[in-house]
């Protein structure tokens, strides 16, 4: 699928960016949190359909780790409320 030249993949790529992005702007730590992890999913996805997986296994393990290290301090704190 291809829309105004750009395909269905560069627009997940695009989209995980602007969510990394705004997750950078916000003050709430859990929704900065919860809004990069949906980032890193996108970034993710997106590193799984990149033409090779060569170029795309970077993409996939720094975004698993971020989700991981997100996911972490998010179950961390939920434990101590």
């Amino acid at each position: 699928m291809e829309l105004f030249g750009i395909t269905g993949t560069e627009y997940i790529g695009y989209l995980a960016s602007l969510l990394v992005l705004i997750s950078f702007t916000m003050k709430n730590i859990k929704g900065l949190r919860l809004l990069n992890m949906a980032g890193c999913i996108l970034f993710i996805i997106y590193g799984f359909l990149m033409p090779t997986f060569r170029i795309g296994l970077p993409i996939i393990i720094a975004n698993l780790a971020i989700f991981s290290v997100n996911g972490y301090y998010l179950i961390k704190k939920a434990g101590n409320s």
